[in-house]
């Protein structure tokens, strides 16, 4: 089974993807992991990806898939995967169903988690971590036990990212919305979009999910 995982910064993605890949046994690819670990391998790839990258310009698209195409060779015993973060435009989402198509492969669902952005912006704004062990808060659905004292490691210092602001937060939406309001209608055309309510609760969202995947 092969699907992309579609939705904007704080909807969640991360988590029902790590949910998906232990119920499912499938493979995370992430682009940003991908391209980090090439550049820090060493290779040829990696090396081409750093010299883009530092001359202040965007990867091509080509390169993109051919890491991709690299990734998915390296897939065990015949592992499917989860994409997250790429396709983001129609020509991207063209390319990567010519490399599937080569490979002998497809996609199986395209799964869109839908957000009401006012409510999403008020829950990322509200995050905040321990500034020595990581564990996460939020002002008003997770505060520590103890006002200003972390739960885990008992530190009194606290940090909150800079692109978690309620402005920073707006920006990303647009940049969202821009990037992927395209492909939703090109792969609805072809039957594998699968909208899913990314306000719900966690275990509510991985149902969902369930009902478009089938039972693992």
């Amino acid at each position: 089974m092969n699907i992309i995982l579609l939705g904007p910064p704080g909807a969640g993605k991360g988590t029902q993807a790590k949910r998906i890949e232990e119920k499912y046994g499938l493979v995370q690819l992430s682009t940003g992991d991908m391209l980090r670990a090439e550049r820090k391998s060493g290779s040829e790839l990696g090396r081409k990806a750093q010299a883009i990258m530092d001359a202040g310009k965007l990867v091509s698209d080509d390169l993109i898939i051919e890491l991709i195409s690299r990734r998915i060779d390296q897939l065990k015993g015949g592992k499917g995967f989860i994409l997250d973060g790429f396709p983001r435009t129609v020509p991207q989402a063209e390319a990567l169903d010519r490399l599937l198509a080569e490979k002998g492969l497809k996609l199986d669902a395209v799964i869109e988690m839908t957000v009401d952005e006012a409510e999403l912006i008020h829950r990322i704004a509200g995050r905040f971590s321990c500034a020595k062990c990581g564990a996460s808060y939020h002002d008003q659905f997770n505060r520590p036990k103890t006002d200003g004292v972390c739960d885990v490691c008992g530190a009194t210092e606290f940090t909150r990212r800079a692109d978690d602001r309620p402005e920073a937060v707006k920006i990303r939406l647009v940049a969202y919305r821009e990037q992927t309001a395209p492909i939703l209608p090109y792969y609805r055309k072809k039957g594998l979009l699968h909208p899913v309510d990314g306000m719900a609760a966690i275990d509510e969202v991985g149902r969902q999910i369930e009902a478009v995947l089938g039972r693992p």
